[in-house]
């Protein structure tokens, strides 16, 4: 089957762009202006490099490629609750954008901790995904180079990946 091609766009006025064709070549795309503009870019290549550095294949990305609409993504969650992958993967990419907002790094065992205190307080009868040092070493190196391209990417232009990511 053909990968998920997906395409973040560096606008000239500072907002970017979000679109993503999918295997059977339909389109679902979001435009991100002003605050979400500037944040959305780096939380969907963070969503990128821990999809594809854990195999995810039932989270964002996957769920894109498989006919969700990025506005299904939210209030009222047409398409239902997100899967068990979605949810680990959301929660570690939010993990990952506040390590990154802070300027700590967390341990594999931080992250951990961290979602199985997340589940537990709302009373989610499971630990998430366990998170080894391996996978945060992978994920870190593959988001690191992903941030090099966009940062690099002259305003105007395109950033274009496919999914799932190549090995």
């Amino acid at each position: 089957m053909p990968p998920l091609i997906v395409r973040i766009k560096k606008k000239t006025d500072g907002s970017a762009a979000l679109s993503c064709v999918r295997p059977d070549g339909t389109t679902t795309w979001q435009r991100q202006q002003g605050q979400q503009g500037a944040f959305f870019p780096w939380h969907d290549l963070t969503h990128y490099a821990v999809e594809g550095a854990l195999g995810y294949d039932r989270a964002f990305f996957g769920l894109v490629a498989a006919g969700w609409d990025l506005g299904d993504f939210g209030t009222p969650w047409p398409r239902g609750p997100l899967p068990d992958q979605a949810l680990d993967a959301e929660l570690l990419v939010g993990f990952l954008d506040a390590e990154r907002a802070g300027g700590v790094r967390w341990t594999a065992e931080d992250f951990r901790s961290k979602t199985a205190a997340y589940y537990g307080q709302r009373g989610i009868p499971r630990s998430g995904a366990q998170l080894s040092d391996a996978d945060l070493a992978r994920i870190r190196a593959d988001r690191g180079r992903l941030f090099e391209r966009w940062r690099a990417l002259p305003a105007g232009e395109t950033l274009e990946l496919s999914f799932p990511t190549e090995a």
